[in-house]
């Protein structure tokens, strides 16, 4: 989630790691029980609504309740498991057909049918369309046609997906991806009504989805309302009458309310309440891992950064960051340190180890220093740490970072800070190949794979890869993993690509970023799915 195509994944992250506050909570909560209404924080949009354009969290909680596509995430395990999808078959994982459910219908009363699919998947595809998750699409035949890095389109349609009656589509790749069906989750996938395309406009306005939630109203700036859809064909039917997510742009604004009772659920906790937050909430404060990373990025483009014998001074510079110290002390648990390059969420059947990174990202001050040493020592003399310094959360730890660094190396001046003034400044010097040394870099995850964590941002020429890191053996093996249908034999070989990712140190790993919610004593049942998000539609209101 983040790149020059993929800016998604640091806005994401950074919305994940920030608060969405602002004016006001009051409690426009109506009754209890089934029809009691949730009202929880939240922050407007980027974006229209359109689920090819939708690339940050905010608008992604949103499409969570109006949209079900051909495969849901579970809330618990992360675990791809079919809604639309009545089956998707394949003999070749490049070859694939899909058959959608019967019985399945919009808000509006449309039939959800295989064109719904393809309509919107070409959409969101289409280089005219400006849509922001185009490249999702682009493992699909003919989408280089559709969307040229170049120029106009050459085609209106993309040659790889047919229909071939109401429930059935089929879908060409370019490449063969044992696991693609498994990304079929991410909103990005997510069907459109013939609404959508009689009048687009019209839909902005009102989105209409196939979810268990309706959009009833919206005021940028103040709150959205959603109710509840009774004729919801879908398992996961709402235990609540709607939510009313409203707008902040303080979250110790929303934290206040919620401990003043005029809030349902604020789902991400202010940095500077985590000391208070046992006390004020009890069993009612949520704090566990999602499927989010945090690392430190290198600018292999730039020849100081990338020169033989190098991958010593990275894994030098690694041990000498105390993760443990920081996490707990900056972030008060709310991170947890690295282990590897992917996240706990997956589970270690899918992929996440305890034990790959190792001793690379274990506290050793006087092998960080040899390895420093024996590297080349730093270039220039200092290690600058890049980060933007518009929202005021990342100053803390990357002081912190390079004090480790500092006190490590015996250097005063080995590592600072180099602020940067805005998110979009930053993300510019970045997408231009303009920085000068380590910088501040976030992933959360599009969906709970391996793979998601390790090919986009780290194999040759991929959309996120911002550093420009390159490894033909790295590539190779991912290629491989991607290609194996055996799924088990799939992450052993992505783990193979991610260990010579950690010979290379081609990124440092800091800390997986754990979601946090707290919750009213008006509602239950409150959860966060693997992607730092509540479970909306399962909350009950007493």
């Amino acid at each position: 989630m983040r790149g020059a195509t993929h800016a998604k994944w640091a806005a994401l992250a950074t919305a994940v790691a920030l608060a969405a506050t602002a004016c006001g909570g009051g409690g426009d909560s109506g009754g209890g029980g089934a029809d009691g209404v949730v009202t929880s924080s939240w922050g407007d949009p980027q974006n229209p609504l359109e689920p090819a354009n939708t690339n940050e969290v905010q608008g992604g909680k949103v499409l969570s309740m109006i949209f079900r596509g051909l495969k849901q995430y579970d809330p618990k395990t992360g675990e791809a498991k079919d809604v639309l999808a009545e089956k998707i078959e394949t003999t070749d994982s490049t070859n694939f057909r899909i058959t959608v459910k019967d019985g399945w219908t919009f808000s509006n009363g449309e039939k959800v049918t295989a064109k719904s699919f393809v309509d919107a998947w070409n959409y969101g595809a289409h280089i005219r369309n400006n849509q922001r998750n185009a490249p999702f699409f682009g493992q699909i035949e003919g989408y280089d046609q559709v969307h040229p890095e170049k120029g106009e389109a050459k085609a209106a349609t993309m040659s790889g997906l047919k229909v071939v009656d109401a429930r059935t589509f089929t879908v060409k790749l370019t490449q063969k991806f044992s696991t693609w069906p498994e990304t079929l989750g991410y909103a990005a996938f997510a069907p459109l009504p013939k609404a959508f395309f009689d009048d687009r406009e019209a839909w902005l306005a009102k989105p209409i989805g196939n979810g268990p939630y309706t959009i009833d109203s919206y005021a940028k700036g103040s709150q959205m309302v959603l109710r509840r859809w009774d004729a919801y064909p879908g398992t996961d039917k709402a235990q609540n009458g709607g939510v009313t997510l409203k707008v902040y742009t303080d979250n110790n604004t929303a934290y206040t309310d919620l401990t003043a009772g005029n809030l349902d659920l604020v789902d991400d906790v202010p940095a500077s309440q985590l000391k208070n937050v046992q006390a004020d909430l009890g069993d009612r404060y949520i704090n566990q891992p999602a499927g989010i990373i945090q690392t430190l990025a290198f600018p292999f483009y730039d020849p100081a950064w990338n020169k033989p014998g190098q991958e010593k001074l990275r894994k030098g510079l690694s041990m000498a960051i105390n993760r443990k110290q920081i996490t707990e002390t900056i972030f008060q648990n709310t991170r947890t340190p690295a282990t590897d390059w992917t996240s706990p969420v997956l589970g270690e059947e899918g992929g996440y180890s305890k034990t790959l990174c190792g001793d690379a990202c274990t506290y050793n001050a006087a092998e960080a220093k040899r390895l420093v040493a024996e590297g080349g020592g730093i270039p220039g003399g200092t290690v600058r740490i890049s980060y933007n310094a518009d929202t005021g959360s990342h100053k803390e730890w990357v002081d912190a970072v390079c004090n480790s660094i500092n006190n490590a190396l015996g250097n005063n001046r080995a590592c600072v800070g180099n602020p940067i003034g805005t998110f979009a400044d930053f993300r510019n010097q970045i997408t231009q190949s303009k920085m000068t040394g380590p910088f501040r870099a976030g992933w959360q995850m599009d969906y709970p794979l391996i793979q998601n964590f390790l090919q986009p941002l780290y194999y040759t020429n991929a959309s996120s890869n911002d550093g420009k890191y390159t490894d033909p053996e790295f590539d190779k093996l991912i290629d491989q993993a991607n290609a194996e249908t055996d799924t088990t034999k799939a992450v052993d070989l992505f783990r193979k690509a991610e260990e010579v990712l950690r010979d290379d140190m081609g990124a440092i790993p800091l800390w997986y970023q754990n979601g946090s919610a707290g919750y009213s004593e008006r509602v239950s049942n409150v959860t966060l799915n693997p992607f730092s998000v509540p479970v909306y539609d399962q909350i009950k209101v007493s």
